[in-house]
């Protein structure tokens, strides 16, 4: 299936005249926010370490529309096709090549922790109580869990219609828009027609509400930063500096060797793909959470080429299930734990850590800190006489120091994946309209404001019945 649009781009606006020059742009204020956060943590920690309220408001303004968000766009992109089995289709290339890239994610995490050893001779530093306390709530929420069929009854299947928004518990949600495009896409033509346009309106609305709070992304930039380098700077960074730099070159090793590689084999250039995306990317730095994209590159990806069933589909599961900077995390930050401890796990068991994590990665969110509850998760269900409660909490808390700077590694690295994911399972199902893509790629500027585009377009612009991008707009 196909989605290439008959429209014809409008022309881009003239040099030096796009959306009134760069101090217009979010990112050039994402930047100044970064900036000024650093500034601001070195010169005024104890102020700076009181700002985490700013990305800790901005987030929660996030979530607040991202379930509505996700259902919406789900449910329009599924049932729009009208075809149940092309759907499923999309899934099950998807959820493969989501699984080949947690296997890569997770291997290699595993060989270069295995080689730099940044644990070894680690100093048994008494870790901060509170620090500890912590680490002990995370042990406590990750012994929770209790395996695939805890997994399906207690986090995928909802107990009711309304309860996943109220707890915006967004695996459940996906679940419920799933259904409700199954119900939908089995009505007749014409009601069903009725009933996406419906649903495709409440989705504009909402990317209304969207653009509005990313208004607040600078602020929430600098106080993130801010907060980071105040609470966290100087003596607990260096402790750690060896693991950090080790687990930030794998999560690059992985971007840009792994990520590269495929990305070529579909036909771009992962490079261009990660500028089309700055924005999201300098948003992330700064609230070290892949979640406050999620709306964004929704619209976004779209607006690049990749149909709406594909974009819908791909990238709502993905921040479940294909979660490559998080499989980097486990891996190291695992042996990172027993190699401080002076353990040498051998390698069949270094290998069942790994088959265990394939599972629990799975559960991770695309929030700041769920890192360290899925960790906690996977060494106490591994269990055995490398992981006991005292090593694990212990360890868990001398991590937690530097969990917010690892926090950025994951979610940048967790949303480029995620991308690359949908741009290549649409070129695989044919879901892709390459010329608008490589346009896309070699102008950014055509997608930045797919947002915005939603909120002004014209009551009698013309809809494709796959895209959401008006005929005749500059997507």
């Amino acid at each position: 299936m196909s989605t290439t649009t008959e429209a014809v781009p409008a022309d881009p606006p003239p040099s030096g005249t796009k959306r009134g020059g760069v101090y217009k742009q979010l990112w050039f204020w994402v930047i100044v926010g970064i900036v000024a956060g650093i500034i601001v943590g070195f010169v005024a920690p104890g102020f700076a370490s009181d700002l985490k309220v700013l990305p800790d408001i901005f987030i929660q303004l996030i979530k607040m529309v991202t379930a509505p968000v996700i259902f919406c766009t789900v449910i329009v992109g599924i049932a729009s096709i009208g075809n149940l089995a092309a759907a499923g289709g999309i899934a099950g290339r998807a959820l493969a090549y989501f699984l080949l890239m947690t296997l890569i994610a997770l291997g290699l995490g595993l060989v270069v922790v295995n080689i730099v050893q940044p644990g070894a001779g680690f100093p048994q530093i008494p870790p901060d109580p509170a620090t500890l306390a912590e680490a002990q709530e995370d042990i406590a929420k990750g012994a929770q869990g209790g395996g695939a069929l805890d997994f399906i009854q207690g986090t995928l299947l909802p107990e009711s219609f309304l309860g996943p928004f109220v707890e915006n518990e967004i695996l459940r949600v996906l679940v419920l828009a799933i259904l409700v495009a199954a119900a939908t896409s089995m009505l007749a033509p014409a009601l069903r027609k009725r009933v996406v346009g419906g649903i495709d309106l409440v989705a504009k609305v909402i990317f209304g509400i969207i653009r509005m709070i990313m208004f607040l992304a600078p602020l929430a930039a600098f106080g993130g930063i801010a907060y980071t380098v105040g609470a966290l700077g100087g003596e607990s960074l260096t402790n750690l500096l060896s693991l950090m730099v080790t687990f930030w070159a794998t999560c690059a090793i992985f971007v840009f060797g792994i990520l590269f590689v495929v990305c070529l084999i579909s036909g771009f250039n992962v490079f261009k793909l990660i500028r089309m995306i700055k924005d999201e990317i300098l948003i992330i730095v700064g609230t070290s959470s892949s979640e406050t994209v999620l709306p964004r590159l929704l619209a976004k990806l779209e607006a690049a080429g990749a149909s709406r069933s594909t974009v819908s589909m791909v990238l709502p599961t993905g921040y479940s299930f294909n979660l490559d900077g998080t499989c980097i995390y486990l891996t190291m930050a695992a042996l990172f734990i027993a190699q401080a401890g002076g353990q040498d796990l051998p390698w069949g068991v270094q290998l069942g850590l790994v088959a265990l994590m394939l599972l629990t990665s799975k559960g991770a969110a695309g929030v700041s800190g769920a890192g360290l509850i899925t960790l906690a998760a996977s060494l106490q269900a591994f269990g055995g006489e490398f992981y006991t409660v005292e090593s694990i909490a212990i360890g868990i808390a001398i991590i937690a120091g530097i969990d917010r700077i690892m926090s950025e590694g994951r979610a940048l690295t967790n949303v480029i994946g995620n991308t690359v994911a949908v741009m290549v399972v649409a070129g695989w199902c044919g879901e892709r309209d390459d010329e608008r893509f490589h346009a896309a790629l070699n102008d950014p500027s055509l997608v930045r404001d797919a947002i915005e585009q939603e909120t002004h377009g014209g009551e009698d612009d013309e809809v494709d019945s796959k895209d959401r991008t008006p005929v005749g707009a500059s997507a």
